[in-house]
């Protein structure tokens, strides 16, 4: 077997992290800020983790 490629797109956008999970960020951040709250905007600058159910498929993009 060849060794797998990584995905680029997905290596772009999720970070593991040292227990294996996934990091991704938030949604919503990027345009129409105007109409949300400085304390939503705050929150969408942190990260999150990717839910469980999504966790598998996601890790053999970025092996």
């Amino acid at each position: 077997m060849p060794k797998t490629k990584t995905h680029r797109g997905a290596a772009k956008r999720f970070k593991k992290t040292g227990s294996g999970k996934i990091k991704r960020s938030k949604a919503y951040a990027s345009h129409l800020l105007g109409g949300k709250s400085p304390k939503r905007k705050r929150n969408l600058r942190k990260s999150g983790l990717v839910s469980e159910a999504e966790t598998k498929r996601i890790s053999k993009l970025i092996p």
